[in-house]
């Protein structure tokens, strides 16, 4: 089968900066510097190329295609056969920091650098092979200015965030998340539930398995949902069409019947434009008009002046002031649609999986949320400690209505594949937090009732009260 044309870099578009192991997201803009890993350049030679497009830093921060080099030896290599006899005394390179920064200085590129270490070294040839190309792959990762630019997904800007700013994502690593979609069942055409408090990573994991196609309700606290690393994925408009929010304040009301949306999004419009009148009277008290003395006719027409400029400008604010009025306006009735939207889609309560990945506790949540799910439908939560998600299954199994609830850890170990030297990393990540998946079923009326009603109380499984209580005195 062919392939279709590899997508290229254009101006706006969403990219990762990519240098040996670490990345950064940017926006690719014209005349914007980027620092990245100690380097400063500029995207506007990028624009046009093909993504994963290998660019060398030359000289003002103009990014130049580098030119893959076929290394051709046709003598062996001089290697020693073991490296006890070389000591690191530091006196085995002869350039120095100064010469080094000269060569930097002539514009001479970091490949030259390199190679010049290497003939100046009086140690390099006593190495062994492997040590050899240790150290060549060291001197390039420190003098060569190469950055590699990647188009996002869900792997990448999974493992920029859990490299970076792990605490962002409550330590969601990317096996972890990898397997919360496929437990999931993410595909195109469903109808999800996500309620995540991870900068909006997983809800872009969803929004990348279902391309487009679908509908997704996106569960927030506070007073917005945050989509920072959402926004680094670089979806179409059209993707964000089926986007749904809806806030956590409100499932409650949602449930019981007794939303009243118009009436919370009314007043708080209200209070908004309260807000605007006081700037406003504030603004029209702050200029005082002082008492005129005895003053010239020059200086009574530059008086004149200032006053038109002053009426001006007061006409200029107010036509502001409007404007951000009437735009706060649409901005509010827009909101409100979209709550509308989304109420009315979670009222259907055929939601076809939930995925729930926060810091706050699981049980309220996921008994709450799950009442909006249909039966026969998964639905997977997410936490980094393992006492949580106990609670929430020991719960599930006294509330009833789902099944195969297993309760896993993911783990994983890089491995470092090289001839002859393949073997596992020696550093390793501690842990990828722990999963809780399950299958809903149809519950009775009757019992989902009462189970709803104990759901936030603390108390101990039924199993083991029962066992109390036939004991002999």
């Amino acid at each position: 089968m062919e392939r279709g044309p590899s997508p290229r870099i254009r101006e706006g578009d969403c990219a990762v900066l990519k240098r040996g192991d670490v990345f950064k997201a940017v926006s690719v803009l014209r005349r914007r510097k980027i620092i990245f890993e100690k380097q400063w350049f500029y995207l506007d030679n990028a624009i046009g190329h093909i993504y994963g497009t290998t660019f060398e830093v030359t000289s003002g921060g103009n990014l130049q295609p580098k030119q893959e080099v076929e290394e051709t030896t046709t003598e062996a290599k001089e290697a020693g056969t073991d490296n006890r006899n070389i000591v690191d005394d530091g006196k085995s390179q002869k350039l120095t920091h100064d010469d080094i920064k000269a060569l930097k200085d002539k514009g001479i590129k970091g490949q030259e650098i390199v190679q010049q270490l290497i003939e100046n070294s009086t140690t390099f040839r006593d190495k062994t092979e492997f040590a050899q190309d240790k150290y060549i792959k060291k001197k390039k990762k420190k003098y060569e200015a190469i950055i590699t630019i990647v188009k996002p997904s869900t792997r990448i800007l999974s493992t920029m965030y859990y490299a970076r700013e792990p605490g962002k994502i409550n330590h969601l690593r990317y096996d972890t998340l990898a397997q919360m979609l496929t437990l999931g069942n993410i595909h195109a055409g469903n109808k999800m539930i996500v309620m995540e408090t991870c900068a909006g990573l997983v809800l872009g994991a969803v929004m990348e398995r279902m391309g487009g196609y679908g509908s997704i309700i996106q569960m927030y606290p506070g007073g917005g949902p945050v989509r920072a690393a959402t926004s680094c994925f670089g979806f179409p408009k059209a993707f964000f069409d089926n986007l749904h929010e809806f806030p956590l304040s409100q499932v409650q009301n949602l449930l019981c019947g007794t939303l009243r949306a118009e009436a919370e999004e009314s007043a708080l419009l209200q209070e908004e434009s309260n807000g605007l009148s006081e700037e406003k009277q504030q603004e029209t008290e702050e200029p005082a008009a002082e008492a005129p003395m005895e003053i010239s006719p020059a200086e009574e027409q530059d008086a004149v002046d200032i006053a038109a400029g002053d009426v001006e400008c007061k006409e200029n604010k107010e036509k502001e002031n409007k404007d951000n009025v009437r735009e706060k306006q649409i901005k509010q009735w827009e909101r409100r649609k979209k709550l509308k939207e989304a109420a009315a889609l979670l009222r259907e309560k055929n939601a076809d999986g939930l995925i729930v990945a926060s810091k706050f506790h699981p049980t309220p949540l996921l008994l709450s949320l799950l009442e909006f799910v249909a039966p026969s439908r998964p639905f997977v939560v997410y936490c980094q400690y393992k006492e949580p998600l106990l609670e929430c299954y020991t719960k599930l199994r006294e509330r009833g209505g789902v099944i195969n609830l297993k309760l896993s850890e993911s783990w994983l170990r890089n491995y470092q594949v090289l001839p002859d030297r393949s073997h596992p990393k020696l550093t390793m990540s501690g842990g990828g937090g722990y999963l809780l998946s399950g299958i809903t079923v149809l519950l009775e009326r009757g019992s989902a009732d009462c189970s709803n009603s104990e759901a936030l109380k603390v108390e101990e499984p039924s199993s083991k009260r029962c066992k109390l209580q036939d004991l002999p005195c």
